[in-house]
């Protein structure tokens, strides 16, 4: 299993938020770079990075700095990077392919437009991830601050016809709140998709990590980890162990 520590963008600087609300941020460092790099030298292969102020639509100065961290951060030795936020048309997926991204995801898009989700299906592949957060059932868009009107299972069974094969499940009400993970909706999730999923949202203890990967590699591909790291609920060196097998519970 794939663990992909997190580091979430806003203006050039790493935060984690509460549920997704902008107005429940808390910073952990002004340099992402820095953060990047001590990942790698633990051990990390795979780093999820979220640009934020390119989901909640903020002004160019901070729209500059996360696009020149994503880019530094992509060069760092050894580290693949997953990245989206904000990711709404052709050009945004080939901007971030030519910053070095190994893998894009897109969220909101795929909802509000069907047809560039089939075309970006179409022409990039194994390099998209399909990133859909939902709560009680119902899909969240917008930096989920709206509901989309269509059901997780409905919008997820329709990117599995497109060719999407990798998908992001985030549960919305538990998303940086550290309240432990739902095993039973990503044996779900990935059913009704047909292949496995990364999860997010929710992780809290190695126990959590531990759970997800005894779900077995036709349910979870891997799992997204961000405040429980940067809390110090656990080490990244452990995480990555019991990510791998190798936790002793």
């Amino acid at each position: 299993m794939i663990l992909f520590p997190a580091i979430d963008l806003i203006a050039g600087q790493v935060v984690r938020l509460a549920r997704g609300d902008r107005s429940q941020m808390d910073v952990y460092s002004d340099d992402p770079v820095a953060v990047a790099e001590d990942f790698a030298a633990r051990g990390a292969r795979w780093i999820h990075v979220v640009d934020l102020s390119a989901t909640f639509g903020e002004d160019a100065d901070a729209l500059e700095r996360n696009r020149k961290a994503l880019a530094a951060i992509c060069k760092v030795p050894g580290i693949s990077v997953d990245c989206g936020g904000g990711v709404r048309s052709m050009a945004d997926i080939e901007r971030l392919a030519n910053a070095g991204a190994k893998r894009i995801s897109v969220g909101t898009a795929l909802v509000r437009d069907p047809e560039f989700a089939e075309e970006a299906a179409r022409t990039y592949g194994d390099l998209l991830v399909a990133d859909v957060a939902s709560k009680d059932g119902i899909v969240r868009v917008n930096g989920w601050r709206d509901g989309a009107g269509i059901t997780t299972d409905d919008l997820v069974g329709r990117l599995s016809r497109l060719g999407f094969r990798h998908l992001v499940f985030t549960d919305v009400s538990r998303d940086g709140m550290q309240t432990g993970i739902y095993a039973p909706g990503y044996q779900h999730i990935a059913a009704v998709a047909g292949f496995p999923v990364v999860a997010s949202g929710g992780i809290k203890s190695l126990t959590d990590i531990y759970e997800l990967n005894c779900l077995g590699p036709e349910v979870i591909e891997g799992a997204i980890c961000g405040r429980a790291l940067y809390e110090g609920n656990f080490s990244l060196e452990d995480a990555l162990a019991t990510a791998h097998g190798q936790g002793r519970f």
